[in-house]
């Protein structure tokens, strides 16, 4: 008797645990939605003409026509495909730059005043020495990138390895640690929360960046629908291509966040809301 209600107790457990992973996640769709309705709502009273910014069910249609035509899918694809190769080799140099600066401070001392200089430099002003350098077609996009995901991961980087507690590696020492045991049990572990965090705002830049690369010399990518949305005046076009960009962005965020919280279970801290994305 005392097992089958331990075995129901159980079961009602997971029942709910289950309901909140699916119901967390929906609470963050509560506020778009309601905008949504909102503005859907004012222009059907004629509170607005939604001639400039147009209403939810225009911007939808604009989206099912892209679709059916395939242009949706094109310039997604364009987009993501040099998004991800210039997040691959911005996190690639912004990990290897801001470790070795972190640990070493010659290094700090040399390199760091120059990047720090270069990071002050708007994105769209490296576009014409790119081109220039590059050519119009992808490298000089993907380039352009990986220049905004590379600034966050390495100041990410960077800080976390030269704030790592003095005293737990002299823990590792004590215990007489090699230096890869060094780095796999007591560097990576401090580093990841912040490399993380760094992950996702680069990321975020990529997708800033991404834009300023398609507005100069693209002929597909969301960015090339936003400039043939202003040249054609086509308002519902260039909100639906906002929309695609902070859907796909929302998403890639998520899986950085999912693809990182199984090496963070260790930590002990209060409530945040990757944790909670994740769950």
């Amino acid at each position: 008797m005392t097992a089958g209600v331990e075995q129901a107790e159980l079961s009602q457990a997971a029942s709910k645990a289950g309901s909140a992973r699916v119901l967390r996640p929906a609470l963050g769709l509560l506020l778009p939605v309601a905008i949504a309705v909102f503005w859907e709502i004012a222009v059907r009273m004629g509170l607005s003409n939604g001639r400039l910014v147009p209403s939810p069910s225009v911007i939808w249609n604009t989206f099912a026509d892209l679709a059916a035509t395939g242009e949706l899918e094109q310039h997604a694809f364009a987009t993501l495909w040099r998004v991800a190769w210039g997040f691959v080799f911005g996190v690639a140099a912004g990990t290897i730059f801001g470790a070795i600066t972190g640990y070493s401070a010659l290094t700090h001392r040399l390199v760091d005043p120059t990047l720090q200089a270069l990071r002050s430099i708007p994105s769209i002003a490296w576009v014409p020495l790119f081109i220039l350098w590059f050519g119009i077609f992808e490298a000089s996009k993907v380039i352009l990138i990986a220049v905004g995901v590379f600034f966050p991961v390495y100041l990410g980087v960077m800080g976390a390895v030269m704030s790592v507690d003095r005293k737990i590696v002299e823990v590792g020492r004590a215990f007489r640690l090699t230096g890869p045991q060094m780095v796999r049990r007591i560097l990576l572990p401090a580093v990841l929360p912040a490399y993380v965090t760094s992950l996702r705002t680069g990321l975020g830049l990529g997708w800033m960046f991404v834009v300023a690369a398609e507005l100069l010399g693209a002929s597909e990518g969301l960015g090339y629908l936003l400039v043939d949305g202003q040249q054609l005046g086509k308002p519902a076009q260039i909100v639906a291509a906002i929309v695609a960009f902070a859907i796909i962005g929302k998403i890639s965020d998520w899986l950085i966040v999912l693809a990182g919280t199984p090496f963070l279970r260790w930590e002990d801290r209060f409530s945040a809301a990757p944790q909670v994305e994740a769950d």
